[in-house]
């Protein structure tokens, strides 16, 4: 089967790009000191080539182990944002149920539904233990962050605060409020029979729903804020390692390195490495 123009052209383009390669990595490395540097480096039997400075690995390892350090706490800050995040979002759920709780007050109230029906009571309750689904079930790998019942463990204190290494030498806390210690215990579907008891409820729903905004937001700016500094760390992680390269006095890259890296640079290769 005879090649088309086009295929003809790329065998022909592709065996002049890899005979270029040759002609000048020989030119280059054939010679001089270059390539009797590599020949010695892969055919020497009793020499050993040293491949890295010592005075250059001496004078960045405190450099280069400040980089690790800060990139590994710039780890743990983003875990902690992402707690205060799993937090935040359980409260959510918490608000958006007794927004319903509310509204069915409301509707009790207008006349909309009956105080005494066992449907209406029943949603009542299915929110309640919904509420409390969430303070039991918000958790971020076994630390529950909205039950102080199953804090005090070596994750969490018995505070609700969870240890964050976020410098070299030091860290902080960040603090989960118990929710479970406001009063959703209350929250009696029995109560909206009555007049009386239901402004009670009323007044119990508004109470509960303005601490729970206030933890909602406190858990919001939190989360925020800890991603903003785990990006910052991030970044005094990267200018660290750039810092530990500028103090050597030898490249990392040996000059053969450099100058495959030219060849194939300057010459193109048969696979597209551009992207």
């Amino acid at each position: 089967m005879a090649l088309s123009d086009l295929e003809r052209y790329l065998v022909y383009q592709s065996s002049s790009q890899l005979l270029q390669q040759d002609l000048i990595t020989n030119a280059l490395l054939q010679g001089g000191a270059v390539g009797r540097d590599l020949r010695n480096l892969l055919f020497s039997e009793n020499e050993s080539v040293t491949l890295t400075n010592p005075y250059d690995e001496a004078i960045t390892g405190t450099l280069r182990a400040d980089s690790r350090a800060v990139k590994q706490n710039s780890k743990n800050v983003s875990e902690a944002s992402s707690m205060m995040g799993i937090a935040k979002e359980g409260v959510a759920g918490i608000q958006t149920a007794l927004e319903e709780l509310a509204q069915i007050i409301d509707d009790i109230n207008s006349g909309t539904l009956s105080g005494s029906s066992a449907t209406v009571q029943d949603n009542y309750n299915n929110l309640k233990n919904q509420i409390l689904g969430y303070i039991s079930n918000t958790e971020y790998n076994g630390i529950y962050m909205l039950d102080s019942t199953k804090w005090g463990t070596e994750q969490i204190d018995s505070n609700g605060a969870v240890y964050i290494q976020a410098f070299i030498n030091d860290g902080f806390k960040v603090n989960f409020q118990a929710v479970n210690q406001l009063d959703f215990n209350s929250l009696d579907s029995t109560k909206l029979a009555t007049p009386a008891d239901l402004n009670s409820q009323k007044a119990l729903v508004d109470s509960l729903a303005s601490s729970i905004d206030a933890i909602h937001e406190i858990y919001e700016n939190r989360e925020s804020g800890l991603a903003q500094q785990a990006v910052q760390l991030n970044s005094q992680s990267a200018l660290l390692a750039q810092a530990a390269e500028n103090r050597r006095q030898s490249p990392t890259k040996s000059m053969e390195s450099i100058l495959l890296d030219f060849v194939a640079t300057t010459t193109g290769t048969l696979v597209d490495e551009s992207s």
